[in-house]
């Protein structure tokens, strides 16, 4: 989805004022979300989309794929089945259920990814991911288990300054750090009735107090897949940070956390970041890789702090998430290959995927909202970067003492220059889980200029195919994505990291923790193909 394209989409009024404005029964006729209806109400329904949600969450599992291939063939349009299906899972889930969430966040990515397969098989990235979502739906219970209920804004006297607004936020971050989620809900219902920005600001508070990977991605997809579903149903969507934010609060509070979470303030008024507007200073190519290794060699604390002072410097917060993203990207390229064990192999939850996902998160966060958390969101996502290589356990991680991948050693075996002869060897590589021959082959191909389409059509498919661990749809997205949002000296890292994620995931699903790759195709995907006929 094109950056400036959300930016116009989304800036209009939230949901609140609108289902004001119509009143509760002309908008469900209308197809706009009733989350204010009376607390009462039965369920939280979904005007037009609601017999297509309702079939997401009540169709058996081993009926869902024939039932919506049905819809399509039908003429319902694909983003309609991605639409329901994210409001199916936001309903049943509402933001706590640790699979449930991943497969609200690869909802929009597997819709971006249909744009770019063959004519006849764009379906298939979606079927696969609401597949996924009937799965863990029915071992939930359906529809009977619902998570999110009607519910009515808080009663909030707003005038005309911004001071109400910003008290109404403050209570939503004490009420959600405070494990208060009717509370939080009904304050961000307000906060929605008017705007979507200041619910979408609201929320992003109590995510900086509670921030990992997951909790900073969701409020970016609640906000990236309101263009499938329309600006309507904002509240919904958000609902689900509240509810994930007070579950990770769960987890106690406690001296340490007060601490942490007063450090970022102490720097946003230290450097002075929100008396005067973002800077506009380009940095040079230099500057940016410098940054970006650098991360690499501070602590948490320390990154956070340099990261305050580039932006108190006047750099371009855009140059800034440049350089995050590519020390993220880093960890993925210098991670030491280990085959003892998922949690050492490159896909799914390893910590360089997570950082380069979260950070792709606030670098599309920060381009829609407030100045406040624009600067924050760096910040913090400096912190996760650093945090994530200097961990004393788990992937065995060198920082800036290993050499990225390809080296010499994995380049001097590629003999191969056309691009057809690179991409074959590159689909064996994948094929073999051949992490490092995937790595030097794609570095290879974007060093002697090939187009990156020929290239995307390959890692596209093995995408579409495996699990990835619940991250193949995301990832894919936060590589193509920063692609092109980073300057040319530094985006084809994307497509090596990319290429090595890829050959990482070959062959394992969610369930699997074997040593090779099994051959498995992500559950639901044979059956797609079969009823698409590709």
């Amino acid at each position: 989805m094109n950056i400036h394209s959300r930016r116009e989409f989304l800036s209009d009024v939230g949901q609140g004022m609108l289902v004001a404005s119509l009143g509760t029964s002309l908008a469900s006729d209308l197809g706009v979300s009733t989350a204010y209806a009376a607390e009462d109400d039965p369920r939280l329904l979904f005007g037009k989309l609601e017999p297509l949600v309702g079939l997401m969450q009540e169709t058996p599992t081993p009926k869902i794929l024939t039932a919506l291939v049905g819809k399509l063939n039908a003429g319902v349009p694909l983003r309609q089945l991605v639409a329901a299906g994210a409001l199916a899972n936001a309903r049943t889930f509402g933001g706590e259920n640790y699979h449930g969430f991943h497969t609200f966040m690869a909802l929009a990515p597997a819709f971006d990814m249909s744009k770019e397969m063959p004519k006849g098989q764009e379906a298939l990235p979606v079927l696969k991911v609401l597949y996924r979502n009937s799965f863990y739906t029915g071992k939930t219970g359906g529809h009977a288990k619902d998570v999110l209920k009607p519910v009515k804004a808080a009663k909030i006297s707003f005038d005309i300054s911004e001071t109400a607004i910003d008290k109404a936020a403050q209570q939503l971050r004490a009420a959600t750090n405070a494990m208060d989620k009717t509370k939080a809900e009904k304050l961000l219902a307000a906060l929605a009735e008017q705007s979507l920005e200041s619910a979408f600001n609201g929320v992003l508070h109590h995510v900086e107090d509670n921030h990992n990977v997951h909790t900073i991605v969701m409020p970016w997809r609640a906000w990236d897949v309101l263009e499938l579903t329309g600006k309507e149903h904002a509240l919904t969507f958000l609902r689900q940070s509240v509810r994930q934010c007070a579950g990770h609060n769960s987890r106690g509070t406690n001296r340490t956390v007060e601490r942490r979470r007063a450090f970022i303030p102490k720097l946003l008024d230290e450097y002075k970041l929100l008396s005067h507007p973002a800077g506009k200073r380009k940095a040079d190519d230099a500057w940016v890789d410098k940054f970006a290794l650098n991360i690499l060699t501070l602590d948490s604390n320390q990154a956070a702090e340099s990261t305050a002072a580039a932006l108190a410097e006047g750099i371009l917060p855009e140059h800034v998430g440049e350089a995050i993203s590519l020390a993220a990207n880093q960890l993925i390229l210098r991670q030491v290959e280990v085959w003892e064990g998922y949690g050492r192999r490159t896909h799914g939850d390893s910590r360089g995927v997570h950082a380069s996902d979260m950070i792709n998160a606030w670098r599309n966060i920060a381009r829609v909202c407030s100045h406040r958390h624009a600067v924050t969101g760096l910040i913090i996502a400096a912190q996760n970067v650093s945090n994530s290589h200097s961990r004393p356990k788990g992937d065995k991680l060198q920082g800036h003492r290993q050499n990225p991948f390809p080296q010499t050693v994995q380049l001097e075996h590629v003999k191969a220059a056309t691009p057809k002869a690179l991409l074959r060897e590159l689909d064996g590589a994948i094929r073999e889980n051949n992490q490092l021959r995937a790595c030097a082959l794609v570095h290879r191909y974007g060093e002697l200029g090939h187009a990156q389409r020929p290239l995307l059509n390959v890692l596209i498919q093995f995408g579409t195919s495996e699990d990835g661990r619940l991250h193949a749809e995301k990832y894919y997205r936060t590589a193509t994505e920063e692609f092109t949002t980073i300057r040319k000296a530094f985006r084809w890292r994307q497509m090596v990291s990319l290429a090595r994620v890829t050959a990482s995931c070959y062959g394992f699903t969610v369930d699997d923790n074997r040593g090779k790759g099994s051959g498995h195709r992500a559950p639901g995907y044979e059956e797609a193909k079969r009823l698409l006929k590709v």
